[in-house]
């Protein structure tokens, strides 16, 4: 499709089977096959039984030695270590930043900036929705009003079951530890635990003692591996974490290197993830 063509398309509301050269029935696979392409940006939606059909694209475009950039956290979550290992013995590029957090670079900086550190332990906020639903809740209203106003500003899905129970914060934390803490690990590692049980009640008593919950994803150094956990926690409300409010999203890494470093990301759009993948283009595009 031509860049401006398609963009005039989606911008006006219609279809991209309106575009000249659209092929009814084609799989992803083999749209892939006839395309002679410099790199390749995966961004269908998350299955994490099969991850198809993001999986299915990325291998096969690696095989072929063309760079991806994904935004999919389906085929990392599943296939993570072969997926890294294809990369390598192809010499094909594989980018992931927008996974985790979209625009704040928390693979980046794990993977780049902490190269020569131990991490000893990390938490954040890695779900803007379940967070903005835990500040609704914190004004007195109860998880279904939260829930439900989250779903009509569009921000929560119609089944929102993969935030609210915890699911895509958990995701993120396989991800991390695969790329950042440099650990095997697999969905069936985290110990996850969603924020339905929270009630506003809980949330009123935690902010009478000058604390509040975040539903919190952890990595903590056990011996040579990390125990990994995702549930609701309580934080004091001036801390780094219990001041990640609404849309905000945010990570504290504590390494022996360089000690405790936060970094935070008020998110409400697609547009931040977007430029993750933009940015991850530019980084393999120039080498």
């Amino acid at each position: 499709f031509d860049p401006a063509a398609t963009r005039q398309a989606k911008e006006a509301g219609h279809p991209v089977r309106t575009l000249p050269g659209f092929v009814a029935g084609a799989s992803p696979a083999e749209v892939l096959a006839t395309l002679a392409c410099d790199l390749v940006l995966e961004a269908s939606p998350v299955d994490l039984t099969t991850g198809e059909p993001g999986l299915g694209v990325t291998r096969a475009t690696l095989a072929r030695g063309i760079p991806v950039v994904l935004a999919n956290k389906g085929p990392l979550v599943l296939a993570y270590r072969e997926l890294h290992d294809l990369a390598a013995s192809t010499g094909a590029g594989l980018a992931f930043s927008a996974t985790v957090c979209g625009a704040l670079p928390v693979i980046n900086i794990g993977r780049r900036d902490l190269i020569a550190a131990e991490i000893q332990s990390l938490r954040g906020i890695f779900n803007a929705t379940t967070n903005f639903i835990l500040a609704e809740m914190a004004t007195g209203r109860s998880y279904a009003d939260a829930l439900a106003e989250a779903q009509r500003r569009g921000i929560a899905e119609t089944d929102p079951t993969l935030d609210v129970e915890g699911w895509d914060t958990a995701n993120k934390l396989v991800i991390v530890a695969n790329s950042v803490l440099g650990i095997d690990a697999a969905l069936a590692d985290v110990s996850v635990t969603g924020i339905t049980g929270v009630t506003a009640e809980h949330l009123e008593a935690e902010e009478a003692s000058g604390s509040t919950i975040k539903l919190l994803a952890s990595a903590e150094r056990r011996g040579d591996g990390y125990a990994l956990v995702v549930k609701p926690t309580v934080v004091a409300s001036d801390s780094f974490l219990g001041q990640c409010n609404g849309w905000e999203m945010g990570i504290e890494i504590q390494s022996d290197l360089y000690g405790r470093m936060y970094h935070k990301i008020w998110e409400r759009e697609p547009l931040p993830t977007a430029a993750a993948m933009l940015r991850d283009a530019v980084n393999l595009l120039r080498g």
